[in-house]
């Protein structure tokens, strides 16, 4: 009697470990009875009658899918290399939960195979060119028809990113010698534009430069001009009526000027016209008499 005691203990304890769950934060789950949905398992314990219950968890952590690499032909009839990433996570309520495990045999090999066919329509639609330079728009299409078309996954497609557009390499060497073309075309038309503002400023500088030269000359015109009139004005005074006496001053002013010598006679107008500007009174020179020689 305590034997059978002691085995029907032991299997009772046998039977509650085996019917023992748990259920990390990282998951929810649902508990199956006899085939059918029976309830709804939230982090924690949980105990199932063993063979009559059975427990599925699912993972609702954001999880990461490679779409794989594919050729795909573009627009313009290029194989362009693709691959791209989609980031999704299951819903964490019930009815989602359901959903992923009931509407969805394997969600992870279905968002790939999608995501490889939905890449196809898009870029298929595009020249390589376009589709190296919309990424952005490759991805915002991508993730809008991945959203519609897992609705009733249970699911939430986070994000999607393409990893590359690749194009062949006889293709991908011809863009890159028109790149540098254009690079090289740009440089040549800042240089252009840079010895243009040179050749700008240097002949500014040289307009600048005429323009004070003559400044100066016209300065030094109306300087010669007054000093001119000046004189004018001085003779007017001076010598009004005597216009003789001023062509012999300045006669004389030119012989001097050029160190020349003139004997002129005592008693000369010129000379006597000189000793009235300087306030000098001529002397006299002794004449010879005539009649004493004799």
């Amino acid at each position: 009697m305590p034997g059978i005691t002691l085995i029907f203990v032991f299997s009772l304890i046998v039977l509650f470990l085996s019917g023992v769950r748990i259920v990390r934060p990282t998951h929810r789950g649902l508990v199956e009875r006899l085939g059918k949905y029976n309830r709804f398992a939230e982090p924690g314990f949980h105990w199932v009658i063993p063979i009559v219950d059975q427990m599925y968890q699912e993972n609702i952590t954001e999880q990461m899918i490679d779409a794989t690499p594919q050729e795909i032909i573009t627009y313009d009839n290029l194989n362009a290399r693709v691959d791209a990433q989609v980031y999704f996570k299951v819903k964490t309520d019930e009815e989602s939960i359901k959903n992923s495990i009931y509407n969805v045999n394997n969600v992870t090999y279905q968002i790939v195979n999608l995501a490889r066919t939905t890449l196809r329509s898009i870029i298929g639609t595009l020249t390589l060119k376009s589709a190296n330079s919309e990424r952005n728009k490759i991805n915002e299409e991508l993730h809008k028809i991945l959203m519609k078309e897992t609705a009733n996954w249970g699911i939430e497609v986070v994000r999607t990113e393409l990893k590359e557009i690749d194009p062949p390499k006889d293709v991908q060497d011809t863009m890159n010698k028109v790149v540098k073309a254009e690079n090289e075309k740009v440089a040549a038309v800042d240089y252009a534009t840079a010895e243009e503002t040179k050749a700008d400023g240097a002949r500014r500088a040289e307009i600048k430069k005429a323009e004070g030269i003559r400044q100066a000359r016209i300065l030094a015109a109306q300087g010669e001009a007054q000093a001119i009139q000046l004189v004018n004005e001085a003779a007017e005074k001076y010598f009004v009526g005597n216009a003789q006496i001023l062509r012999k001053l300045q006669a004389v002013e030119q012989a001097l000027s050029s160190n020349a010598k003139f004997v002129v006679p005592q008693g000369s107008e010129i000379v006597n016209m000189i000793g009235d500007m300087a306030g000098i009174t001529p002397v006299p020179m002794p004449r010879k008499d005539s009649s004493a020689k004799s």
